[in-house]
């Protein structure tokens, strides 16, 4: 019986260890698929970008609830716009995809937007970090006093995402090191840019 027991015991614990390390590896896995075109509305784009492009990330930044929650993305082939990224509220959603329809030379938009699930833990989560990011000295003074802040937090189911654009890679690691360091948070994954730089 007690040999039973023992058996039954360390099979529980090796499945659980083993769905433990599976679900952050999971949660980056997923976000490595991340479309190589995705531009987050409030990077500035370069100065080859197309009429289309210029005017799309434009009118995404001057959404009324975009916030620093939400990861509003989109690519351009053509006259064609896809939307992309996360939000936290519907409504941002339908406005994103109602408002690109709008801009000239626009004749097809796929709105392929996350909404984020609801979840009270999530927003702990949320505005924890963003607490414990622009809490930082330095950090928010070079990121946190703009109209859109530079750096977003998507959190969903625990796992954390981070948006944006940094001054440096000192600033990257710092910002990671913070998010990872917030309780209840099950992974960070870091897409944050380097200005001028291709990461």
């Amino acid at each position: 019986m007690k040999k039973q027991f023992r058996k039954t015991l360390a099979s529980s614990v090796c499945a659980g260890l083993a769905l433990w390390m599976i679900l952050p590896v999971g949660a980056a896995a997923a976000k490595q698929k991340k479309d190589e075109s995705h531009q987050d509305a409030f990077i500035p784009g370069n100065a080859s970008e197309n009429q289309i492009a210029h005017e799309v990330r434009h009118q995404l930044v001057l959404l009324p609830y975009y916030g620093v929650f939400d990861d509003l993305a989109f690519n351009v082939n053509g006259s064609t716009v896809t939307l992309l990224g996360a939000v936290t509220q519907p409504v941002l959603k339908d406005d994103a995809e109602k408002t690109v329809r709008r801009v000239k030379g626009v004749s097809q938009v796929n709105n392929r937007i996350e909404v984020l699930p609801l979840s009270p833990m999530d927003d702990q989560i949320r505005v924890a970090v963003y607490r414990a990011i622009y809490g930082q000295p330095g950090i928010d003074t070079r990121y946190g006093f703009r109209a859109i802040p530079s750096i977003h937090i998507i959190v969903k189911n625990g796992h954390v995402s981070l948006e944006g654009v940094v001054a440096n890679k000192a600033d990257k690691d710092l910002i990671n090191i913070t998010a990872n360091g917030v309780p209840n948070v099950f992974s960070v994954t870091n897409d944050l840019q380097i200005e001028n730089s291709d990461k």
